[in-house]
């Protein structure tokens, strides 16, 4: 299938392996979606038609295929992933105050923090409800741990907001458990859904953790190398939030002392008036190449886990995600 004109990402040939099945798991969301309360299903399909890659839904797709599970429960528990993803990403919005996502306005800058947080909730207890179909206790247990990490995850990064001191090990910690926890998930569960062994289980899930972790090195570069029309944004949100994120660790590092100074001071008030000189001692400190390098580590380490794994068009397709991630401009 060709890429269309409008979509220009390197991923986008990958996902193509996998769009005839992304049309069956959009008809599950649709069917799940479909609730006799008019504001849940309205600010659902908000977030959800917003766009994105779906990338963890078709994480679990392009694993099951490279394991050759062809089973209708792929379909159900990627729509599982999508919904849990959702959810955080409503609770985020709120917890961040953030009023664009994907080059539009949030939805809780378009509904309010109440129907946020509540459809949130929804997506989450739907999610649960749906996990049951699946008739698995491992699903339930990978699921249910997910969610409880991705939660601590989401604690962790508050208590961290406006503390210059972390340092990259406390920084992976939080993404590792925000983020990539689902990417891990995802990989895990298609493992499970193909009755591969444990050692291929464990291997699916360092490939959706290292990709994960790698995804948001990436996202946390954007925020400092990105243009607001591609990544949808706006540049130095993370700054405005207090987040300590790696190409700010790196540029306090390798700065001088007055730069480290400037980069600390506007952590810890949350500060975006001087966004233009931090952008500055980000790039001419290397910041964001070490932040880069740090990436293509964890997509190493996502390759080398599939080292083993029969070639096919969706093993392939999983490398090639993982090469072509440091690509990535949104």
């Amino acid at each position: 299938m060709p890429v269309h004109a409008a979509d220009t990402s390197p991923t986008a040939t990958v996902l193509d392996l996998i769009a005839g099945d992304m049309v069956e798991v959009d008809r599950v969301i649709a069917q799940r979606l479909d609730t006799g309360v008019p504001l849940v299903s309205q600010v659902s399909k908000y977030i959800i038609s917003a766009g994105g890659k779906r990338l963890r839904p078709a994480l679990l797709l392009l694993m099951s295929g490279a394991l050759g599970y062809t089973g209708e429960q792929r379909f159900n528990l990627a729509a599982v992933v999508e919904f849990i993803h959702t959810a955080t990403l409503l609770h985020d919005d709120v917890v961040d105050e953030s009023t664009l996502r994907r080059g539009r306005p949030t939805a809780n800058e378009s509904f309010g923090n109440p129907a946020s947080v509540l459809v949130g909730d929804f997506l989450y207890s739907r999610a649960f409800q749906m996990m049951l179909d699946a008739n698995n206790m491992r699903v339930m247990q990978i699921l249910a741990e997910a969610t409880n990490v991705i939660a601590e995850g989401e604690v962790l990064q508050l208590m961290n907001m406006h503390d210059a001191t972390l340092d990259e090990s406390a920084y992976l910690r939080v993404i590792r458990s925000k983020t990539a926890k689902l990417f891990e998930a995802s990989t895990r569960l298609a493992a499970v859904l193909a009755g591969a062994t444990p050692e291929v289980e464990e291997a699916c899930a360092t490939y959706g953790q290292a990709l994960g972790t790698a995804f948001q090195v990436i996202d946390d570069v954007l925020d400092y190398a990105g243009d607001a029309h591609e990544t949808g944004k706006n540049v130095g949100d993370d700054l405005r939030e207090g987040k300590t994120t790696l190409p700010l660790i790196f540029a306090m590092r390798r700065g001088s002392p007055a730069q480290a100074t400037l980069v600390r001071a506007a952590i810890e008030a949350g500060d975006t008036a001087q966004l233009g000189k931090i952008v500055e001692i980000v790039h001419a400190t290397g910041a964001l190449e070490a932040s880069r390098a740090a990436a293509a580590d964890e997509a190493k380490r996502a390759i080398h886990a599939l080292r083993d794994f029969p070639s096919n068009l969706h093993a392939d397709g999983l490398l090639q995600l993982a090469a072509q991630l440091l690509e990535r401009r949104a």
